[in-house]
């Protein structure tokens, strides 16, 4: 097949998130060239009238889609996929209307809430703009995680992002000072003081498979220390958290039963966002093993070094064969 891997247009400049995708590229389009496909790639910017135009022009048979944001903007992510579902073009992953929906954590949660799934409780969104958990009195009370409404990738999250409030004015007056570092949109979580969990999810022709579970260990952690994956501990490798925050797929006999329970939620997430080709769901666990989803990504990272190459490892699955999976899960408007 003719396949265009499309992704978001980065420079030497941008920050270490941003340029990752370049290494996505790379590896989607090493496997693609071994499967025996016509590989190019593409940067998609936010002049999508001349996104149209070029690939109407090349005439692909697939896109795979890598587009995380347009214009530095993770609130723009679906625009690139609606274009496809205009043009007709085949593309990989979830539809533009999941992607929309599962990028806007309020949103996200409230259709988990709706479908019966837990996730942590929340106030905000930050500028307030029409429904959202806002009100005021005591509704602020308690331990949160200040997080981005739209960034992914850990984006403006550090050991500050985890505070304690005792009033709704203090709670937004909290949101407010960290709008910029956030994207200019945050909310606020209740923050669950637990064990972490990815579960990353492939395509099929039976259906969706659960990769083996992950886990978050925070080695070496003390107890004044904040337990979460912080930009710092993705992205920075001269960080304390880079080096602490290890992945293990090896359990005890005492967590089976909590296992199965989180690839259930696991495979209710992807039926209920209607996900495709591949996604990752996130977990916390609190003390009384009680999970909540904390995210669910439509299009986790594919770098060589990320979890869910990590989990197709894990199950025995080469990236070769993920990828071809992918395309041929892929959708058509």
């Amino acid at each position: 097949m003719k396949i265009i891997i499309v992704h978001n247009q980065v420079s030497s400049q941008d920050s270490a998130d941003a340029r990752d995708v370049l290494f996505q590229v790379e590896a989607v389009s090493g496997a693609m060239n071994n499967l025996g496909h016509q590989v190019e790639t593409l940067a998609c910017t936010l002049d999508l009238e001349n996104m149209g135009r070029t690939l109407t022009e090349k005439r692909p048979d697939y896109v795979f889609n890598l587009v995380e944001d347009i214009a530095g903007q993770g609130r723009l992510i679906h625009l690139f996929p609606f274009l496809l579902d205009s043009l007709g073009i085949a593309y990989s992953g979830s539809a533009a209307e999941s992607i929309f929906l599962t990028s806007h954590k309020i949103m996200a949660k409230e259709r988990m809430i709706f479908s019966g799934l837990p996730t942590p409780d929340w106030r905000g969104p930050c500028p307030f703009r029409g429904p959202g958990r806002a009100s005021g009195g005591c509704k602020g009370v308690g331990k949160w995680i200040v997080k981005s409404l739209w960034e992914h990738a850990s984006v403006g999250l550090d050991s500050g992002s985890v505070l304690e409030t005792d009033s709704f004015a203090r709670l937004m007056g909290e949101m407010e000072s960290r709008l910029v570092s956030l994207g200019g949109a945050c909310f606020a979580e209740e923050f669950i003081d637990g064990r972490e969990f990815n579960l990353s999810l492939l395509e099929s022709d039976s259906g969706v498979e659960v990769l083996p579970p992950a886990e978050i260990v925070f080695e070496g952690y003390s107890k004044d220390m904040v337990r979460i994956v912080d930009y710092q501990a993705k992205w920075e490798d001269d960080s304390y958290g880079y080096h602490h925050t290890n992945r293990c797929f090896d359990f005890a006999e005492e967590d089976k039963g909590l296992l199965q329970n989180l690839i259930g939620l696991a495979r209710k997430s992807w039926e209920v966002f209607a996900l495709a080709g591949y996604a990752r769901v996130d977990f916390r666990v609190d003390d009384s093993n009680r999970p909540y989803i904390l995210e669910v990504n439509a299009n986790p990272c594919l770098s060589p070094d990320a979890g869910f190459a990590a989990a197709l490892s894990r199950a025995g699955l080469s990236f070769g064969q993920a990828v071809q999976r992918i395309i041929s899960a892929g959708r058509v408007a």
